[in-house]
């Protein structure tokens, strides 16, 4: 369980960092980069845990490592993806209620 509280911890810290580097982080809440990565996170440390992979001589480092950088990857992912989608939508609203 020490290595879960481990992933989270440094998911939470990953999402915020994404959020905080993105310059579009206005359109999207403070804790949506840190959700998806606590929850990719977890789920892959509770998929390989259960795949035996944390008690395998040889492989005991992937539980630790690959959910951080799977968490830290999806959390980069949803940010550039509505990011991008959320700001052109809101210019084209914004156009759309100007031109009236």
């Amino acid at each position: 369980m020490l290595s879960l509280t481990i992933v989270v911890l440094v998911a939470v810290a990953a999402g915020f960092i994404v959020w905080a580097n993105d310059k579009r982080h206005a359109k999207y809440g403070a804790g949506l980069p840190a959700g998806v990565a606590v929850g990719v996170s977890a789920l892959s440390w509770i998929i390989l845990m259960a795949a035996g992979f944390g008690y395998l001589p040889g492989t005991t480092w992937l539980p630790w490592v690959l959910p951080m950088v799977l968490g830290t990857a999806a959390a980069i992912g949803a940010v550039l993806y509505l990011g991008r989608t959320r700001a052109s939508r809101d210019t084209h609203r914004l156009t759309a209620i100007l031109r009236r």
